[in-house]
């Protein structure tokens, strides 16, 4: 049973949502916030990164950073530029990409559903990338950024969406990247009721992205309940901010892997250390994996196609990604990478970047790209299932 509930929210106000909105806090570095900031300086990455205030002196993650954070919001309720609901809601968000959208509910889940594994991870965290959104939560005293959660569709919920939809947008903007944001408001108890109950009914809910967010309120949340020993589990701080979309809506994107050298090889030798694990053939244009168990490789300035020798494959869930075929057959035992996530010599470029970022990562700081086949929503499931 996922308890997942409706509640009062605080949102911009209407003539201002597109001013405010902002991408999430972490696909900036420090200096990139701080140019979007200057450029527009009522975006709420002013909060999210609080630090874009000060001059790079000043440590960003200094305790005045967290407190100018805190400020800002509460600056942001009292001048009118944001809004508090007076009722609990749930909340439609809808974005729009390319043609392609995809609608979530907007709600609070529990942290306890978090810890006893209804809502279920796929990764692992690092406390260093917990530590600055604990502090920045509980200095704020709200939850600023929601978690990205999925559930397998479910038709009650669908067809109230769709009612909702037909009427009336409360935000209705195109962001600087293209992306279309539409938001309703559910506030009919009936709705209410159907949607909280259609969640009930679920064994699982899944963390499609946000783990550190995650992790973090969960902190926050154990943290208050020590601080108030009598509380009862209906307090905000029991509960994190989620936006939950279908299964059949979503769609990952590649993720593909950028290596800043050969790991001493020279290039032929390292193709032949290639050819041991996989059926290589050369392309004469980018190559966009397209099934399972096959890859683009881009290697002096030409692009293979990798096709995985059947002795490699597993059935197992994790295993099995192409990600995990990958480093278990070429990034860890050729080219030395144990911990993709820690080595500084591997990188990651996100499919939305296009391959040729691929290409253009080749000509600068790397020599070595690879494009990978998007893992699928399904598998993430399997992932996060098998524990």
């Amino acid at each position: 049973m996922a308890d997942i509930r409706p509640f009062m929210s605080i949102r911009p106000e209407k003539g201002k949502a597109a001013k405010i909105a902002a991408l999430p806090y972490d696909v900036y570095n420090r200096k990139e916030a701080t140019v979007e900031v200057e450029k527009n300086p009522e975006s709420f990455l002013k909060i999210d990164r609080a630090e874009t205030g000060y001059p790079l002196s000043v440590d960003m993650y200094d305790e005045k950073v967290y407190q100018r954070a805190h400020d800002l919001l509460w600056g942001m309720v009292e001048d009118g530029s944001f809004i508090r609901d007076q009722k609990k809601c749930y909340y439609i968000y809808e974005l729009t990409m390319n043609g392609r959208t995809q609608t979530g509910i907007t709600a609070c889940a529990s942290i306890d559903d978090y810890l006893n594994g209804v809502i279920k991870k796929h990764e692992n965290t690092r406390a260093e990338k917990e530590a600055d959104r604990i502090h920045h939560v509980d200095a704020c005293n709200a939850q600023t950024g929601p978690i990205f959660l999925a559930y397998r569709s479910n038709p009650v919920i669908n067809e109230i969406v769709e009612k909702v939809k037909a009427g009336e947008a409360e935000y209705d903007f195109t962001s600087e990247d293209g992306i279309r944001h539409r938001v309703f408001e559910i506030s009919d108890d009936d709705k209410i009721a159907a949607i909280s109950q259609a969640f009930e009914n679920m064994a699982d809910i899944y963390i499609a992205d946000g783990h550190h967010r995650a992790a973090s309120a969960v902190k926050v949340g154990l943290k208050r309940r020590e601080e108030h020993p009598d509380y009862d589990g209906t307090e905000e701080f029991n509960y994190f901010l989620s936006v939950l979309f279908p299964d059949e809506q979503l769609k990952i994107l590649d993720y593909n892997r950028v290596l800043k050298d050969l790991n001493g090889y020279t290039e032929q030798d390292f193709l032949e250390k290639v050819k041991e694990k996989f059926t290589v053939k050369e392309s004469a244009v980018q190559v966009h994996p397209d099934k399972q168990g096959t890859f683009g490789m881009y290697l002096g300035k030409k692009w293979y196609r990798l096709t995985a020798k059947p002795e490699i494959l597993s059935d197992d869930p994790v295993d099995g990604l192409d990600v995990s075929v990958l480093q278990n057959a070429l990034l860890s035992p050729v080219l030395g990478i144990k911990d993709p996530k820690t080595d500084a010599r591997i990188d990651f470029v996100g499919g939305i970047r296009g391959i040729g970022e691929l290409e253009r990562r080749c000509e600068t700081d790397c020599v070595l790209a690879f494009s990978m086949y998007p893992t699928s929503i399904a598998q993430l499931f399997a992932v996060a299932d098998a524990g």
